[in-house]
């Protein structure tokens, strides 16, 4: 019987081999296989994210900019005292009169507008390397999401090979006479469980695949990887600890609330009314004459004194001023909670895979019963079962440890490998 059932086994391996063979053959030329972690992430300066957040920053620096420029002057003409009544009934008393006039700001209003400027222009660049590493921890996700899938859909292939070669046991022993129907439809039933399993994995790897590629900016989908995050070193002694008001969400929250501050004074002072100076020259052809003029005028503030863009600048600041205190406190209790995932991370997957250990010896055996008679088929079926379930907490131990290192990575601000992200 062992003999039968080994040949079985190498017989749906070879299928399995062939079966490979030929959908590698089949496969589309455009398929692509994404680059090493590190490779990828340089070639995505192009993603959509990282446009988005680099023009914001162009953004912000052209308004700076702009917070420099002065008000512009204004020159006029202005002609009186003509086509009037007697005796202005022509141009021979004209009064012509070329003016310059030039806004004149007070107050510090063009200091505080240009400080608002430096301020979103730094609160700018510090969201921007915020967002460069959240876009390398979402990538670092979505890049070991895909390795997953993969890996998933292993298990579910290796569990479909053992539950076939049950069932081709189960049926030879019904034959035989040595076990009742119901054992043979108790397999076939495991079989169809793990087989939908295995679809529900592939299913799964065409989403990870396509999340992948669309984080990444890619038309054409990513159809392997040339690498596994998962067995990634863990880096962590080579960080040290982690600093909570070094984490780039904590530095972009202090630079929004002082961008804030800088703003509210900036409205404050627009609130002072501008003085504008004139000068001019006026021809008098009746006197044959030129003289200067000059004068001063200043608006006054009756009805438009800017409260209405004081109050909202005053909410602004008071709302970053809570998103700092927001991410000062998420920033501890994540570094905080660093150091203890990792190692939590570590014990989880040495203990997971000392399990899987015990449960491959558990199926061996019940396999070695089962085959020579001294086991009931539902024994063998908890075994596999058993050893499916360990290999899959083994994988989602590692999961949780990648998760545990990529954290740790964005708190710090650096790739899976140790480099510090600008």
């Amino acid at each position: 019987m062992r003999a039968f059932i080994g040949r079985l086994s190498r017989r749906v391996v070879s299928g399995m081999m062939v079966a490979t063979c030929v959908a590698a053959l089949c496969a589309p030329a455009q398929a692509q296989v994404a680059p090493p972690f590190a490779t990828l992430l340089r070639q995505t300066a192009e993603a959509p994210r990282r446009i988005e957040s680099e023009a914001e920053v162009r953004r912000s620096e052209g308004l700076a900019r702009q917070a420099r420029a002065r008000p512009n002057p204004t020159i006029g003409i202005l002609t009186e005292n003509v086509a009037g009544s007697s005796p202005y009934r022509g141009v021979d008393r004209a009064e012509t009169t070329l003016q310059y006039s030039q806004p004149l700001e007070i107050g510090g209003k063009r200091s505080a507008r240009i400080a608002a400027g430096k301020a979103g222009v730094a609160a700018s660049r510090a969201r921007d390397r915020d967002a460069k590493i959240r876009y390398a921890y979402d990538l670092a996700r979505a890049y070991a999401a895909a390795d997953v899938a993969d890996q998933r859909i292993m298990l579910a292939e290796g569990e479909v090979e053992q539950a076939q070669n049950i069932l081709r046991a189960a049926r030879v022993l019904v034959d035989a006479g040595k076990e009742a129907r119901l054992r043979a439809l108790q397999a076939e039933a495991a079989l169809n469980a793990v087989s939908a399993d295995l679809e529900g994995a592939k299913a799964d790897r065409i989403a990870a695949y396509a999340r992948l590629s669309a984080l990444a900016g890619v038309e054409e989908t990513f159809t392997g990887l040339s690498e596994s995050l998962l067995t990634v070193p863990v880096a962590a002694p080579a960080y040290g600890p982690v600093d909570p008001m070094t984490s780039s969400s904590f530095l972009a929250a202090q630079a929004e609330r002082e961008a804030a501050e800088r703003r509210l004074t900036a409205e404050q002072k627009r609130a002072i009314p501008d003085v504008t100076a004139i000068v001019g020259v006026r021809r008098l052809d009746y006197e044959n004459a030129t003289a200067l003029t000059a004068g001063v005028s200043i608006p006054l503030n009756i009805f438009d004194r800017n409260r209405g863009n004081i109050a909202a600048s005053q909410a602004e600041a008071q709302a970053a001023a809570a998103r700092l205190a927001m991410a000062r406190n998420d920033a501890i209790a994540e570094a905080r909670a660093a150091g203890a995932q990792i190692a939590a991370a570590q014990s989880r997957v040495a203990a997971a895979e000392a399990s899987q250990r015990t449960a491959e010896e558990t199926y061996r055996l019940a396999r070695i019963a089962y085959e020579a008679g001294k086991s009931p088929l539902v024994e063998l079926l908890n075994a596999r079962q058993g050893l499916g379930a360990a290999r899959g907490i083994v994988l989602d131990a590692k999961v949780a440890s990648f998760e545990a290192r990529a954290q740790l990575a964005r708190l710090q601000g650096r790739t899976l490998s140790g480099d510090e992200i600008q």
